[in-house]
């Protein structure tokens, strides 16, 4: 009797630590959802203390395959649980393909600005293409098209130095999204307003003509800003890129900043259009990255340490956390970007 009782008293033990087993894994399982990530955010979802939220509070680990914004809209989705581009046209694309996902949020934003040296600044400074409050650069959208479009040489504007016409270096505008969305400004800009289908006609052929004279084109924004940084003014003059690029660099590379931060300059275009970072699922275990990447303090580091304008606090933005001279406190003039039927013509013209 007394070893049946021993031998109950052992199996009900190891029933009790199997349970207990069971329930601390189980507790302790991390989920991990896999999907195409624009380039810009692989910083953010490397960054330690980022995975360390995921993984702490939220279970959750992010796995992804670097892609275009517009690329990664066809691209085969097979055994993804998320696509994550860089801008709401490319949701609006998705839902015309696709139709509804199961659902999508805007995660992270920054403007468009383009990158320059200070040559260049200056030079456009004083030609009046460009205007200087404080320490801000802002670019005269129209001037600086209508030197593209007239062919007006770097040297017209005393920068002898320079090979060649003003252009602005951008990523291809059918699969990146830092080119679609300068694509949509230009457009813009041409039709003196927000473009539409019924303003294409006229402004096609001058869109296209512009994007003729740019030569080879980076896919990814990341290779294009990574480039800008590494050959010099004279091969990338000037460049479209995403605001938080430069503050990105800056806070990952501080001695590398401080060496060339009296020659990189960042201007804003007048205006400028927002690049607003969604987050689409695509099933059910791709809604748990919405939810984990809006945890305050991820986007607290999101803007702290990556530079994108997450809207978690109501201060203006402090240059001195950077060390960027030229960070505008507020993005106030803004332009909407044209509809998903208007940036499809777009970019189906400019393939």
């Amino acid at each position: 009797m007394k070893t049946k009782i021993i031998g109950l008293v052992i199996l009900i033990t190891v029933i009790i630590a199997a349970v207990i087993y069971v329930m601390v894994g189980s507790s302790n399982a991390v989920t991990e959802i896999k999907g195409y990530v624009g380039g810009e955010k692989i910083g953010l979802l490397e960054d330690e203390e980022v995975q360390e939220i995921l993984r702490d509070e939220y279970k959750l680990s992010i796995d992804y395959a670097k892609a275009g914004s517009i690329d990664m809209i066809t691209a085969d989705a097979t055994g993804m649980n998320f696509l994550f581009p860089s801008n709401q046209t490319a949701l609006e694309l998705y839902e015309k393909i696709n139709g509804d996902p199961v659902k999508s949020e805007i995660i992270l934003n920054t403007p468009i600005v383009l990158y320059t040296r200070q040559a260049v600044a200056d030079a456009f400074v004083s030609e009046g293409l460009a205007t200087k409050d404080g320490d801000v650069y802002y670019v005269d959208m129209t001037k600086l098209t209508e030197a593209i479009e007239n062919g007006t040489k770097w040297s017209d504007i005393g920068l002898d130095q320079l090979y060649g016409s003003i252009t602005v270096g951008t990523t291809d505008p059918t699969k990146s999204n830092s080119g679609n969305m300068f694509a949509g400004l230009l457009a813009n800009t041409l039709c003196g307003g927000v473009a539409d289908e019924t303003s294409l006609y006229e402004i096609l052929p001058r869109l296209e003509s512009i994007f003729q004279k740019l030569g080879y084109m980076e896919s990814s924004s990341s290779d294009l800003f990574d480039q800008f940084l590494k050959t010099g003014m004279g091969a990338k003059p000037l460049i479209a890129g995403y605001e938080n690029q430069l503050l990105e660099f800056a806070v990952e590379n501080p001695e590398t900043w401080e060496h060339v931060s009296g020659d990189i300059i960042m201007m804003y275009p007048t205006p400028t259009v927002w690049s607003s970072h969604v987050f689409i699922a695509l099933d059910e275990n791709g809604t748990l990255g919405i939810d984990a990447l809006l945890d305050e303090d991820i986007q607290r580091l999101a803007w702290e340490k990556h530079g994108f304008r997450t809207g978690v606090y109501d201060t203006p933005a402090d240059p001195e956390h950077f060390g960027v001279s030229g960070l505008a406190d507020e993005i106030t003039q803004v332009a909407p970007m044209p509809d998903a039927d208007t940036m499809d013509r777009i970019i189906r013209n400019l393939g």
